[in-house]
């Protein structure tokens, strides 16, 4: 029997799916989380799952972006051979037409992320379009769409490896994430592709984390496979890494791995590491000739109500007038709750602003004494200040920041994750600090933003300069003064923490 799937049918899909994912989260993830909460005993790790389910309770019902970095769209078509379309567009075309409606829409706009001729100009589409779009022709009479939108921290942090048949892919896997940093911003999921070619296992590690997270099942039912065993093995030794949420230590750094296999050359074992973050965005649906496939809202009953306590210890900051002596009192893992005002800045910025002064130029902005947020905003809609402003990933700027406390006097910066080596030798030297907000809480941050200005490079949209007015936005000290970093102190001490634990129950 043939059925008949209209263009408009695929689109009107395609845009709700995005839409719904941008402010839902699947409520496999969020169980999963809120048990993770439970657990936590680290108070840092906790703080920041709580922010987590805080942002996300607060983006169902203000139906806005969950991150400020609604992703770049993946998605999966399986297309029954008996399906006859009713289109004048390429199934592709149809798909980022899809796209580029639910990214424009005014009600709930999202961020574009999307690059053309990423190796020169770098020129944002301005839709989020063209998609990544995977197709496959099955046997039946439907239209079976699995749509994803990715962040680029976490797509950042994938992997990949040719190892050779006999090498251990746990052994492989376990050296890989201690590498991965924070910058996918964990609790999240590992997609584990392993066999095909190269691209094969890149594919299956993005599908793998399609499905929804089941591991107390299969730990209740036991391993039925290699894929299944691989899979409890590696839930249980990535969790024992302590790295915890957002990297700063803690019984949690994954909520469930997935591994998905495919048959090999002889010679090879290619495998494929792509983690998802603590904005896990999929929905799946299923086109019949009936019309579009709409998504069903949650309950959110299922969301918890989770409050964020602010301790006995923390400090208020006013950023117009804290001075180098007060920071130099600051330790890693401090809470700060910071207000005044404060600039903007990320990757395009920063090269910007270092080209420009190794020409001897003047900075459109005074940088002086003043804190830098690496952030790019979504756009307001209704009467907001600002959308969803949550952290990018820090190390994109470790290589600017000597050039940046050197020669600009600039006094702190706030971003997600850790920084690397070279970043953290330049904070120590010059008596600067280094903060962190949660990855993962954008719609919670923005609410502490009060005023939003673009005050230099206007032509970079997202990533241009924003001078911040802000009240009580929270983030904890991760690089102090003397160069100690949380990241680095913390997973060390939770990993230590774990092991003791794991040989006193073995006891």
């Amino acid at each position: 029997m043939t059925t008949v799937i209209r263009q408009d049918d695929l689109i009107d899909s395609v845009f709700d799916a995005l839409q719904f994912i941008s402010y839902y989260h699947p409520v496999d993830f969020i169980k999963a989380v809120h048990a993770a909460y439970e657990r936590e005993e680290s108070t840092a790790a906790k703080d920041a799952l709580a922010q987590i389910l805080i942002n996300s309770r607060m983006c169902a019902e203000g139906r806005r972006p969950i991150c400020q970095d609604t992703g770049i769209v993946t998605v999966f078509l399986n297309i029954g051979m008996d399906v006859r379309w009713e289109a004048n567009m390429s199934v592709e075309d149809m798909v980022n037409e899809g796209v580029r409606r639910a990214y424009l829409h005014p009600d709930n706009i999202l961020r574009a992320s999307v690059l053309a001729d990423p190796d020169g100009a770098r020129k944002n589409t301005k839709d989020n379009t063209p998609a990544i779009i995977h197709m496959k022709v099955v046997p039946g009479d439907k239209v079976e769409v699995h749509v994803a939108a990715k962040g680029g921290g976490s797509e950042a942090k994938s992997k990949f490896a040719m190892l050779n048949p006999s090498d251990s892919v746990a052994e492989w896997v376990l050296e890989q994430v201690p590498k991965m940093g924070a910058g996918w911003c964990p609790p999240g999921m590992l997609g584990i592709g392993i066999g095909g070619t190269a691209e094969k296992a890149m594919e299956l590690a993005k599908e793998a984390l399609l499905d929804p997270i089941d591991i107390q099942d299969l730990q209740a039912r036991g391993a039925a496979n290699r894929s299944e065993e691989l899979r409890l093995e590696l839930f249980e030794k990535v969790n024992a890494l302590g790295i915890g949420a957002q990297g700063l230590g803690g019984l949690t750094t994954v909520l469930d791995v997935k591994v998905k296999d495919y048959p090999t050359h002889a010679a090879n074992k290619p495998v494929a590491i792509i983690p998802n973050c603590a904005a896990t965005r999929h929905a799946h649906f299923v086109l019949d000739g009936s019309g579009p496939a709409l998504q069903t809202p949650p309950n959110l009953d299922e969301w918890p109500e989770i409050t964020w306590e602010v301790g006995a210890n923390v400090k208020r900051v006013n950023m117009d007038t804290v001075t180098r002596d007060e920071i130099a009192s600051w330790r890693p893992g401090d809470t700060v709750l910071l207000s005044g005002k404060m600039l903007t800045g990320r990757d395009a910025a920063h090269k910007k602003m270092v080209d420009m002064l190794a020409r001897g130029e003047s900075l459109p902005v005074d940088l002086n004494n003043r804190f830098i947020y690496y952030v790019g905003p979504v756009d307001p809609v209704g009467d907001e200040v600002v959308g969803p402003a949550g952290p990018t990933t820090s190390t994109r700027m470790d290589k600017f920041t000597r050039t940046m406390l050197e020669q600009t006097g600039l006094m702190g910066m706030i971003g997600k994750a850790e920084r690397g080596p070279v970043a953290i030798e330049a904070i120590r030297d010059n008596k600067a600090v280094y903060l962190m907000a949660v990855g993962g809480a954008a719609y919670l941050v923005s609410k502490a933003i009060r005023s939003s200005n673009v005050v230099a490079f206007p032509e970079l949209g997202m990533e241009a300069i924003y001078e911040f007015e802000v009240k009580d936005m929270p983030v904890t000290v991760a690089v102090d003064v003397n160069g100690e970093s949380v990241h680095q102190t913390g997973p060390a001490e939770w990993r230590k923490r774990i092991a003791e634990s794991a040989v006193k129950i073995v006891g």
